[in-house]
């Protein structure tokens, strides 16, 4: 159990999500889905990778949030020529008048901030992709040999365009996997996009609230590591990872058949740390199936690379991983069921 002082920042944190979820409807339509991902993201400390066409709103999404947020917001619009200095920043030669001496200064570039929307990643070449990967990875840039923090908390939301791949660079792997989540950001439903086009229209103007500051955001966000998971739900985490894994003792024969690799142990990571924001936006002291099998989609999407039959027979990522979660929970059921069999397939469910 959780010390009392931690329930009541739990408490905190899920009406503080309550209220962002709120404000942030003032200037977003529908989305919820997308928002609550992004949120418990921010939450549990991940980056986070948006997939939609054109005029979805997600340029407006993560403004909003940084607005909300009250956070720094930087935006790097990512071109086919922007080099690695447009984004962590260069050193420049500095004369001192008075004595003649010159020194190198270091000019921060548009990624020292609190919250950096990527618009457009795939735009760029894999040389200034790699520059945002080592800000992603470890916190900090390195130029001239000089290595600078960056202001915590950091998050890098970034967009890609899934339609039109004509001069861009497919992201690699390796920082793909630096995302915990690739949300997809669909086409609003008929309600939602008449109450986007009236609001769109019309004369008037939204003005976002700040709730949270970045000192306050760190100081509830830290909750989140100490919430408790039971043993058989961070296993059920596990088992979802190890069964992305073609010719592994884990994997069904659908994914032997339709991927090509599947994900590593950052996965799992992820998994168990978005199930616990999850349990905390919902004022939940601990975490339960629910909460893994709610996140596995935007946690594995990105992390499965499917066959040239997959593509051919039209298998997504996302239609290996409804299956993989049917899959594993029917073994969990099944095995259950016997005494005899490992422990470790404990049905999550019965916590």
């Amino acid at each position: 159990m959780l010390p009392d002082d931690d329930v009541k920042t739990v408490e905190e944190l899920h009406l503080a999500c309550q209220s962002i979820i709120a404000e942030l409807g003032k200037a977003l339509v529908g989305q919820r889905a997308v928002i609550e991902d992004l949120l418990a993201a921010l939450l549990a400390g991940g980056h986070c990778l948006l997939v939609g066409v054109p005029g979805l709103a997600k340029t407006l999404m993560v403004r909003s949030l940084a607005q909300v947020l009250d956070l720094d917001f930087s935006r790097i619009q990512f071109t086919p020529d922007l080099m690695p200095a447009d984004i962590t920043g260069t050193e420049v030669i500095q004369e001192n008048r008075s004595s003649g001496d010159r020194s190198y200064r270091f000019l921060p570039g548009p990624v020292f901030a609190h919250l950096v929307l990527a618009d457009e990643i795939n735009r760029t070449p894999p040389k200034t992709q790699a520059a945002l990967l080592e800000a992603m990875q470890e916190q900090g840039v390195t130029v001239g040999g000089n290595t600078h923090q960056l202001p915590k908390p950091f998050f890098v939301l970034a967009t890609q365009n899934p339609i039109e791949q004509e001069g861009t660079y497919p992201l690699p792997e390796a920082q793909l996997d630096r995302f915990m989540f690739q949300v997809w950001v669909d086409y609003p439903d008929e309600d939602d996009e008449l109450e986007i086009v009236k609001r769109t229209t019309s004369d008037s103007h939204v003005k976002i609230d700040p709730l949270l500051g970045a000192e306050q955001l760190r100081r509830l966000t830290s909750i989140v590591r100490k919430v408790p998971i039971a043993d058989h739900i961070a296993r059920y985490a596990l088992r979802l990872a190890r069964c992305t894994r073609p010719q592994s003792a884990d994997a069904p024969d659908f994914i032997n058949e339709f991927a090509l690799w599947g994900a590593g142990p950052r996965a799992s990571q992820y998994l168990v740390l978005a199930a616990k924001a999850r349990a905390v936006m919902q004022g939940r002291m601990h975490v339960s199936s629910d909460d893994i099998r709610s996140v596995a989609a935007p946690v594995l999407r990105h992390r499965i690379k499917t066959s040239f039959h997959a593509d051919a027979e039209g298998i997504t990522p996302d239609e290996l991983v409804r299956r993989l979660v049917s899959h594993v929970s029917d073994r969990l059921e099944t095995q259950t069921a016997h005494p005899s069999v490992d422990r470790m397939f404990k049905d999550p469910s019965s916590e």
